[in-house]
């Protein structure tokens, strides 16, 4: 039976039922969980990886001492893993998740939220993004999630992550937009996160973050954490990007990137003062213009400040990375620049990177090796975009995402600068850098 409470005061009686909270609904989270929650699955994976091998056996003295044939054979250990991913085309069976999440997989199991289980190959997956898009043949999916236009996001917005942290499947969480625009996580990533204190842990790489209209935001994909816990400071792939990055991937299983041809760095106070510029002076200053680039065609010279492309303000050099890097060969950008205090204005035709599928034909020691210019970045080189295993380049210590920045002390940007580099040399001494060391290694 209901209780009544009952106060006095200046001689007038109050009837008191209830609480209030008890007689109105709370707000609540469930609308928005059930119109998504559907959308989320878990991501189960198998494959193999490459397992370190000790060098005293790969020495070829030490191999004909013991009698080993001249090769050590490559050694793999499997491994298991798991994520979560978004169901982005219910109908045809996509799902989009994180490229860190499938790399390597031989087998991938996706579970719905209703306990199915059903196996998903990989459409293209696209490493500078951490964008990967999965598919799920003969089998019409039970939901898919909206995208947003996540450039209407704004810090302070609610946000609720849905994923499979530790193997706990759909998880809810929420929390705030915390920041936009973030970058820095990864030297040679193609980064604009939305930074939320929604919980975010591991496993919830490739999850859904949405907004309160049920639609998605962006993709779960980094933590900042000591422990290797959530500390209130996750990361999310913004859905523009998403929806860039994933139609590129379904039309032809690659991103098709277009590339300026400029090496650029940050506008820093100095750099503005010696180039005459006001103290808010903001873009990104080019450093050297690759030869026979879109760049070079436009007329873009060294000492030009980018200040933006298709009349979208470039604050930094990260910045212009970011906006070329989601932009198709073939596509014309009109880019405003400073040059000599003066504003100017050039069109450029982005074009292809240049790239070698077999380094072989640069030096016998990098064979195995596919290689591709970068720029539009303070570094520059030449990215080894995977490395067979077992061949040379292997052997050679060479890894994939590796840069090589300078061959014999000589500085290279280009892939035709280390053709020549190379030319007539047994052996070289090539300078990498490998995340955020830089180190020599000697190739024969």
């Amino acid at each position: 039976m209901k209780k009544i409470f009952a106060a006095t005061l200046a001689g007038a009686t109050l009837a008191l039922s209830a609480p209030l909270f008890a007689q109105t609904a709370l707000p609540s989270f469930a609308p928005v969980i059930k119109r998504a929650s559907p959308a989320v699955v878990n991501i189960a994976v198998r494959g193999t990886v490459a397992a370190p091998r000790n060098p005293f056996f790969d020495d070829p003295g030490t191999r004909r001492f013991f009698g080993l044939p001249p090769e050590a054979p490559p050694r793999e250990r499997e491994f298991r893993s798991a994520g979560s991913g978004v169901i982005v085309d219910a109908e045809n069976g996509y799902i989009v998740t994180n490229a860190h999440v499938v790399k390597n997989a031989t087998e991938i199991t996706i579970t719905l939220v209703d306990d199915v289980e059903l196996k998903a190959e990989v459409v293209g997956a696209d490493e500078g993004s951490d964008v990967a898009v999965l598919r799920v043949a003969d089998a019409k999916l039970p939901a898919e999630i909206r995208l947003a236009d996540s450039s209407k996001l704004q810090v302070g917005d609610f946000v609720i992550a849905i994923g499979n942290p530790f193997g706990l499947q759909h998880t809810v969480t929420s929390g705030i937009v915390s920041a936009l625009g973030r970058t820095g996580m990864s030297r040679d990533g193609y980064e604009d996160f939305i930074q939320t204190d929604a919980a975010i842990n591991p496993g919830n790489s490739g999850g859904a973050l949405v907004g309160l209209d049920g639609d998605l935001v962006g993709i779960n994909s980094v933590i900042l954490s000591q422990s290797g816990g959530n500390i209130g400071i996750g990361f999310a792939i913004p859905s523009n990007m998403v929806r860039s990055i994933m139609e590129q991937l379904i039309e032809s299983g690659r991103v098709n990137r277009g590339q300026l041809g400029v090496t650029t760095l940050s506008l820093t106070p100095e750099f503005r003062k010696s180039l005459g510029l006001t103290e808010n002076a903001q873009g990104a200053l080019v450093s050297q213009v690759t030869e026979g680039s879109a760049a070079a065609a436009a007329g873009i010279e060294a000492g030009d400040v980018i200040t933006s492309v298709r009349g979208q303000p470039i604050r930094s050099n990260t910045e212009l990375r970011n906006t070329i890097g989601m932009l198709r060969v073939g596509e014309t950008v009109e880019l405003g620049l400073l040059r000599e205090g003066k504003p100017l204005s050039v069109t450029a035709v982005l074009k292809e990177p240049a790239q070698v599928s077999d380094a072989e034909s640069i030096h016998p020691a990098l064979a195995g090796a596919e290689l591709v210019e970068v720029s539009e970045d303070s570094a520059g080189g030449i990215r080894i975009r995977s490395v067979a295993p077992g061949s040379p380049a292997a052997q050679a210590g060479l890894r994939a995402d590796d840069r090589i920045i300078a061959v014999n002390r000589q500085r290279v940007a280009t892939i035709a600068q280390l053709r020549e580099a190379a030319k007539g040399q047994s052996s070289m001494l090539v300078q990498l850098r490998r995340g955020s060391q830089v180190l020599l290694l000697p190739l024969r």
